[in-house]
């Protein structure tokens, strides 16, 4: 039988963390700061998946799961050779194909409204998440508050987009047109005539990804904790218990084991028997060195084109898609391609062509992220599968991951985030 949760407060405990993302590393220093002994594993010594490559946009406002009859609706519009953003290679369909069947069932109005109070619940605090742990890594000076841009270029779809985000649940933020001085600073940055726009406050931004890894990192380091450059193989479960197996068959043993491995952590609780659906929802981006983009310019959604464009410290970088499929398929060149006709069409001061990224979400069928204890291990948790909230949601995932270490109360209801919901006995 697993061991069962502790319900009171434990003493320090060994604890290792199996994924060094943001998630990983965000619970690592979080588990460390509550007085515990942490070991991170991870293949790569800096991360290179979406913890990396993404918009760096703190979206507080995206309460409301993908998971939606609306955006079921919506999909064939927006396929990629109709000019949208979703990729669904034909290539991949017997990947694509049950996780889209999934996704249609979490998508009816009874799972939609409930996944949308979880999400709510998580992003409710987020941000706060956000500058306590970044306070604790002594690294506030990462952390922009000061929302981000939506603009349309044409007056029919200004009108349906302002329509659609005043309808819809945004929790904490709050949006509202632009002034005239901000409308001019949007109408320096690109050549193609605003049709409208409007400012989203309560949303923010990490100002450079890679400093936000290295500065995780080094606190971690500073006070003691190990990092480990491996790639954990496979669990193996005894007793009640589980164990990391290294790929050279060294055994990694520890009081708690927390996998944050992302889009490859079903496979990774599939070793022991759990059935995850999780699926790679693959993103683009191309950055530029730095250019004539002001610098205190937020992040600028260009809604009309799906993509997102952010000022980092370390260059500009345009973003897109969301291309479903294995985790390891070599990447769609014309993802990049479509991205720098984007760029140059809205003539934008980006330094063309840009260095290239792709790299994987890890989506669960209704958008919820995985948090919980395994029922099969008791000294088992889990934490992954973010979508596209894995930096949103990586400082409050940390405390809650603290939460079931120590056996306190969460911050939130976990239950949502149970991986059972999807009958994989995980």
């Amino acid at each position: 039988m697993p061991e069962p949760i502790s319900r009171f407060p434990t003493a320090s405990q060994s604890v290792l963390v199996v994924g060094a993302g943001v998630v990983g590393r965000a619970i690592a220093l979080t588990l460390q700061d509550a007085g515990h002994r942490v070991v991170l594993v991870d293949p790569d010594p800096q991360p290179t998946g979406a913890s990396l490559g993404n918009a760096g946009h703190i979206a507080v406002e995206q309460v409301e799961p993908l998971a939606s009859r609306a955006n079921v609706r919506s999909m064939l519009k927006r396929l990629f050779w109709r000019g949208g953003a979703v990729g669904l290679p034909l290539a991949e369909v017997a990947t694509w194909l049950p996780f889209a069947r999934r996704l249609i069932a979490a998508a009816a109005p009874a799972r939609f409204a409930a996944g949308k109070r979880a999400l709510g619940a998580m992003l409710d605090g987020s941000m706060a998440a956000w500058r306590r742990l970044l306070d604790k890594a002594e690294a506030r000076d990462l952390l922009r508050e000061d929302g981000h841009f939506v603009l349309w270029e044409t007056p029919a779809s200004a009108a349906a987009g302002l329509a659609r985000w005043r309808a819809t649940d945004i929790g904490g933020a709050t949006i509202r047109e632009v002034t005239a001085a901000e409308r001019a600073q949007l109408a320096a940055i690109t050549t193609t005539p605003i049709a409208g726009a409007i400012r989203f406050d309560g949303s923010g931004q990490i100002a450079d990804l890679p400093a936000l890894a290295l500065a995780l990192e080094a606190r971690f380091r500073a006070r003691g904790g190990t990092m480990r450059v491996a790639r954990v193989a496979r669990l193996a479960i005894e007793g009640g218990r589980a164990a990391a197996m290294l790929e050279d068959g060294t055994r990694l043993d520890a009081d708690r084991i927390v996998v944050a491995a992302g889009v490859r952590s079903g496979a990774l609780l599939a070793t022991i028997g759990a059935r995850v659906p999780i699926v790679a929802e693959r993103g683009y981006h191309i950055q530029s060195p730095m250019t004539d983009w002001p610098e205190d310019m937020p992040p600028v959604v260009f809604e009309d084109r799906s993509m997102i464009v952010t000022r980092f410290r370390s260059g500009l970088r345009a973003a897109s898609f969301v291309e479903f499929g294995r985790v390891d398929s070599p990447p769609d060149r014309r993802k990049w391609a479509r991205l720098r006709a984007h760029v140059a069409s809205l003539g934008l001061p980006f330094g063309l062509p840009g260095n290239e990224w792709m790299g994987a979400r890890p989506t669960l069928p209704d958008y919820l992220p995985a948090i919980g204890t395994s029922r099969r291990a008791g000294n088992l948790i889990y934490a992954f599968g973010h979508q596209h909230l894995g930096l949103t949601l990586a400082a409050t995932t940390a405390e809650a991951v603290a939460a079931l270490v120590d056996g306190t109360p969460p911050p939130y209801d976990l239950t949502p985030y149970d991986l059972d919901r999807f009958g994989g006995q995980a």
